[in-house]
């Protein structure tokens, strides 16, 4: 299992004109991304009781199911912690859940949500259910052996009701999603790219006036990619060498940023640093450069600004997909690596200062570049990315 890594993405849509959304996600993720707990809970309703309903059950059950708790135990301590509604006098909230072991053993558990869709190679593949009955709720269990670019698809029912009773429904359910997402895989997708793009599907088929809640989680199964990059020069000229050969030692694509640090990697290879010979798609990116071995050679602060600034929209909106996923720009290259291709990345970075990066109301010595390197490797832990930081 060391070789692979569980990529998790989801995208909800409130039910139109309510603030809070009455479906949850929840993610446990175990060391290195190898195991997880995903629990998608759908509360009875709308709004702010939905949304009541369905954060307390995913919280209980993902934190009861990754300390290795059974089924029943987590169904009866729901039932038990739930609020009642005051109007329908029923505690209420469906589920589902995947947890996946660190051998690729899957388990799933569903309570009155659509059924979880598995793709494999991008067909739908067939996996046997067992009905069970606890505490008095129908339980649908599974357990399934997975494989690498194996996808789990799981949902709640405002993706199945999708434009009921509108006009572009063309009775859409679940067939119609599996042959959607069949149709529009490829493997370099993302488990947040597929979500997003099967949740924004269901909002056209709603004319953008959701009649309920909307949620689709996605578990993908990748191979491990690591990543390196390395930006700036080291505080110490004596440590260049000692940067350099644990840089280019490390197994993987490798991203070299910044002109000083360029000049650096091309002397220490002993190959020519070739400036400018890329062509850009984006004109307010400096330019790339080549140097033979490395895989992309990009400008410092500004490519990895620019880069950064695509991950925290991948994390939110994720509405500028479509510019940096087919952009030849050096911002656009770096988020792609990391973002879509990278499961584990490291960081080299020269803490050598770069005047032109100080900003003058922040304290002496607080470097942009470093504040930089935080941030990204914050956005890309939410992702769920391996993440490991060298200073020099």
């Amino acid at each position: 299992m060391n070789q692979y890594f569980l990529d998790v993405g989801w995208r909800s849509h409130n039910k139109t004109g309510e603030l809070l959304c009455g479906d949850r996600v929840e993610v446990v993720l175990g060391e290195d991304g190898r195991s997880l707990v995903m629990v998608l809970a759908d509360g009875l309703g709308s709004g702010v009781k939905a949304n009541i309903l369905s954060t307390l059950t995913a919280k209980i059950i993902s934190t009861m199911m990754a300390n290795e708790m059974g089924i029943e135990e987590c169904v009866s301590a729901v039932a038990a912690t739930l609020p009642v509604c005051d109007i329908r006098k029923i505690a209420y909230s469906t589920f589902t859940i995947i947890r996946i072991g660190e051998n690729l053993n899957a388990e799933i558990i569903q309570f009155d949500n659509p059924h979880v869709i598995l793709l494999r190679d991008g067909k739908n593949e067939v996996f046997p259910e067992i009905l069970e009955c606890i505490d008095g709720k129908n339980i649908y269990k599974s357990r399934v052996q997975l494989a690498e670019n194996d996808v789990f698809l799981t949902m709640s029912d405002g993706v199945v009701h999708a434009g009921s009773g509108n006009k572009l429904n063309f009775s859409w359910d679940i067939k119609d999603i599996i042959d959607f997402m069949e149709r529009l895989y490829k493997e370099e997708y993302t488990a947040k790219m597929l979500a997003a793009m099967l949740c924004d599907h269901c909002m056209n088929l709603y004319e953008g006036n959701a009649g309920d809640d909307a949620t689709v989680c996605m578990v993908k199964v990748k191979r491990r990619n690591p990543m390196n990059l390395l930006i700036g020069p080291p505080v110490n000229p004596n440590d260049v060498n000692t940067m350099m050969s644990l840089f280019f030692s490390k197994e993987g694509k490798h991203i070299v940023c910044g002109g000083t640090t360029s000049q650096l990697a091309a002397d220490f290879l002993g190959k020519p640093l070739r400036q400018g010979v890329v062509e850009q798609t984006d004109s307010e990116i400096p330019p790339m450069a080549e140097i033979e071995g490395v895989e992309i050679v990009t400008e410092g602060a500004v490519t990895f600004s620019k880069a950064l600034f695509y991950a925290e929209n991948y994390l939110g909106k994720n509405d500028l997909y479509m510019q940096w996923s087919t952009g030849e720009d050096g911002a656009s290259r770096i988020a792609r690596s990391l973002i879509e291709d990278a499961t584990d990345i490291n960081f080299y970075v020269g803490r050598a200062a770069n005047p032109a990066h100080q900003n003058p109301d922040l304290p002496l010595g607080f470097s942009i570049k470093m504040r930089l390197v935080d941030e990204f490797s914050a956005a890309l832990r939410k992702m769920g990315k391996r993440v490991k930081v060298s200073y020099f």
